[in-house]
């Protein structure tokens, strides 16, 4: 079973059942008769595989399968405007956003092309919103249209983890979870943590995008991705995102073997002598580093090269006499490898907080909330 296969006027019922308590209350409220309503509440529990409800004299009781998609059904209605949205208009608007053309979303999904432009104009038509824009050969989504393909992706987001609970309570977890790494928890944190889980859960996919923040913060709030590990941003600024501190890290200023400070204890204004490679301003450990002179009252350095690639930065001080600040985490294998080599810690004060950033109004499932777990215990 896809979540593409269910209906999601079934699904409002089904909530709504939870609601009233009664089939014929729920029927009513959602202007079905109540055989019609009984029919797709067996075609909803046939696709499932599990049943819903316990029906006894005094009313419907949910049972533990409706427990766990029942709040899914009601968070995914908030990002549902109205019930002109049907799942085949939601998936073709969706394949038209992700894949950027009919032709291209026709390919990618199996869908006729005649279907989706239908899907797709029916839907703007009941929305009675202009979704699609006409460029040449290629359309493009107006604002309209990449909000609601946000809301959509959402509210696929809560449906596909009631069916992964629904999949875990049959003994049949096939989760998919989606990292946004960004470079400091790739050194230690999120490995280990990744390690731990799959010792317990080898049959859950966990997929790691790795990114900066300003390219990973857009598919975390689109859903695209599940949780996001690394520096937090202090004020959060996105009211739609929520925080938590895993650890806090004190970088180091790095350098090559052989550099000429290697061996003394250089001063700010010395190392302020030498050009230093740093990430792009707007980010943390760059504005911290600016910070580690104006607040000794020195010009920060020249800053040749703006890079946020360990990998880049690594290689630039190994053939040069430029300095970085980075943590120790993220090069212990070139300070263990005698390629590099630390000059000493920054300043107190001057450290980043690495935590866990997520949608403010996630709600993860039982495996997301043991990955969580693990990242916490790799951190302590």
């Amino acid at each position: 079973m896809t979540l593409w296969e269910l209906n999601l006027r079934h699904l409002a019922a089904v909530a709504r059942i939870a609601d009233l308590g009664t089939m014929s209350a729920a029927a009513q409220a959602v202007n079905l008769t109540q055989p019609a309503l009984t029919q797709a509440l067996a075609r909803i529990e046939a696709e499932i595989g599990l049943p819903l409800f316990e029906r006894r004299h005094d009313g419907m009781v949910m049972t533990p399968a409706a427990e766990l998609l029942v709040p899914r059904i009601r968070a995914a209605q908030v990002h549902i405007p109205g019930p002109h949205v049907t799942m085949s208009r939601m998936r073709a608007l969706l394949a038209l956003a992700d894949h950027g053309s009919y032709n291209g979303a026709a390919l990618r999904t199996g869908l006729s092309l005649p279907s989706l432009h239908r899907a797709v104009s029916d839907l703007a038509l009941s929305l009675r919103r202009k979704l699609v824009d006409r460029r040449g050969k290629s359309v493009v989504l107006t604002e309209a249209g990449l909000a609601l393909a946000r809301s959509f992706r959402l509210a696929r987001v809560e449906l596909e983890a009631g069916l992964a609970e629904i999949a875990a309570l049959k003994g049949h977890e096939t989760r998919r979870i989606v990292v946004g790494a960004m470079p400091l928890s790739r050194a230690k944190v999120l490995p280990a943590a990744v390690a731990r889980f799959l010792r317990r859960h080898p049959q859950v996919r966990v997929s790691i995008v790795e990114g900066s923040r300003a390219e990973l913060v857009e598919p975390l709030r689109n859903g695209m991705i599940d949780l996001m590990v690394g520096a937090l941003r202090e004020p959060l600024l996105e009211p739609d995102l929520a925080q938590e501190a895993l650890f806090h890290d004190r970088p180091a200023v790095i350098a090559r073997k052989g550099h000429p400070l290697e061996g003394t204890t250089p001063d700010l204004a010395r190392l302020a002598a030498y050009p230093w490679v740093t990430a792009g301003p707007g980010a943390p450990l760059r504005d911290s580093w600016a910070q580690m002179f104006t607040g000794a009252g020195l010009e920060p350095p020249p800053v040749p090269i703006e890079s946020g690639s360990v990998m880049t930065i690594r290689q630039l001080l190994i053939d040069s006499d430029l300095l970085t600040l980075l943590s120790p985490d993220q090069v212990a294998v070139e300070l263990e490898a005698g390629w590099l080599v630390a000059l000493g810690e920054a300043p107190p004060g001057h450290g980043r907080t690495i935590g866990v950033t997520t949608r403010a109004s996630w709600r993860p499932t039982a495996v997301q909330a043991e990955f969580l777990d693990d990242l916490r215990a790799a951190a302590g």
